[in-house]
Order: structure tokens, then sequence, then C-alpha cells
């Protein structure tokens, strides 16, 4: 594992113009071009969090993944953040994880917020993604995903280099101002039960919806921990990961060994 170089993008999403937003995120992520390794946008970037998906969806074949796309390669890292996409008749809140090298994966959230009808209008995922950079596993998530430690529980794995299933989840989120502390109480839970970082980058502004947000992006060691807290306006900034403080605290403290074994059903 090397030292890994992570850009939170805390912006303000124009409500429903996803020309502007790409316009908006495309210069603030410029701003950190050659700065660093991987570029965190906030979830449904480019059209607010709307349960109107008639009209905001796009297509894995659409301006919105072909823009992240050409972005990542433009400021050659990885970018990730999540879009409303309609794939075969149902639309999904999908985080893409696009590469400088023009490839990509996905991750459609699991956990759809019932209390704004997105489970209505959304399909869930039913897939963990874990993704690989500088020797670093990573959990990308999705807002409201944070709220269930069983889906995010951090498993030993012989064959990884950290020694657990990863090493870094991050969620991106449209996470109103009113519930801003399960927010900040929750980043910090996630990372000291599962001896990992955590990063959590959060809209701020007014949506269409008149939802305040404050943003309070942050990443979070594991002892919990904040290295880096935003506030309530739109900020960029870049924080480096060092592993070896994370291998360390495994070390001398692997309550991953005690932890109940389980499986989990995605019927």
């Amino acid at each position: 594992m090397q030292a890994l170089r992570v850009s939170l993008i805390q912006g303000a999403t124009r409500w429903h113009d996803a020309p502007a937003n790409r316009d908006y995120y495309g210069k603030l992520a410029r701003s950190v071009a050659g700065q660093s390794d991987l570029i965190v946008l906030p979830e449904t970037l480019l059209s607010g969090f709307s349960n109107d998906t008639r009209a905001s969806a796009d297509t894995m074949d659409g301006e919105g993944v072909a823009w992240i796309r050409a972005l990542a390669q433009e400021v050659d890292a990885v970018i990730c953040g999540s879009l409303a996409i309609r794939e075969g008749g149902t639309v999904y809140n999908r985080l893409i994880w696009a590469r400088p090298d023009g490839t990509f994966a996905q991750y459609d959230k699991r956990h759809l917020f019932r209390m704004a009808g997105e489970h209505t209008r959304y399909g869930g995922g039913n897939e963990r993604l874990v993704v690989e950079l500088k020797g670093w596993r990573i959990l990308p998530q999705v807002c409201y995903d944070l709220r269930f430690p069983v889906w995010l529980r951090n498993r030993r794995l012989e064959s990884a280099a950290g020694g657990m299933d990863y090493d870094l989840a991050i969620f991106v989120a449209n996470w109103p101002a009113p519930r801003r502390q399960p927010w900040r109480t929750l980043l910090r839970a996630r990372a000291i039960e599962n001896l990992s970082y955590v990063v959590g980058v959060n809209r701020v502004g007014v949506d269409g919806n008149d939802l305040p947000y404050a943003g309070d992006s942050a990443v979070i060691d594991p002892v919990g921990e904040a290295l880096v807290e935003l506030g309530s306006q739109e900020q960029v900034t870049t924080v480096t990961l060092d592993p070896a403080p994370l291998l360390a605290h495994r070390e001398r403290f692997p309550a991953w060994m005690d932890a109940d074994e389980f499986s989990l059903s995605l019927d």
C-alpha cells in the first residue's frame, strides 16, 4: 500500500441542470489536477437528489457517464460520484468509479431512502463493490448505506495486502442538514468498528425541494479521529492517507478476531 491522495469536493449541486453541474464540478475537479489520486464528488451530482427520475435519469451511454470518464482521464485521477441512471426500464442511483485509463466500475445504491420515496422509483443494488487503487482496497457506498453496519461489515481477508476486505470506505451523499448529527456520528462509527479509514463527501446549499445541506464532509481515521472536517460552504481539500497507522492499529487492536460470524442474504 502506498500513500493515497484523496480530494473531497463539497459543492452546491444545481437542481436538475446536468450541463451546469458538469461545468461546475468539472472546474472544481480540475483545480486539483496533478495533486490527487482520487477525487470524490457527491451523490446524484448532475441532478440533485430527486425522485423525478423520468425527467433527469441518464443512461450508461449518455453524456453523464461519458463526461465523468473523460474528466478522470483529463485530470489523471480516479473520480467517483453517483448519477441517476436508467437501465432496462429501471432507474438506479449508481456510483461510477471512473479510472484515468478509461475503464470504470459501478455500484448501485443498496439501501433506498424510503422516507423520501426513493424505494418506489429507484431499483436497489445487491452487490458490494471493492476496488483497488495504489494497493488500497476501497469500498464505495452511497448516502443512506451509511446507516447499515451489517452491509458494511469489514472481514478478515488473508489475500489482501492490508489483511481486511477493505481499507477505506467512501460515502457520497446528499445528507440534509437536519440530520447532520447522525451523519457525523455514523462516519466515525463505521471507521471504528471496521478498522478502516472513512471518507464522506456531502453537498451544500439548498435543493429544489427547499432542503438545506450542511456539508460536514470529512476524513476519519481508524480510531474515529477526524483528519479533515469541512464546514457548510463550497470547499475542495486534499488529504494524504498513510497506510502505516492503519496497519499498525490493526496489528495492536485486532478486534476483527472477535467479530461474530454470519452470512448475508440479499434476497
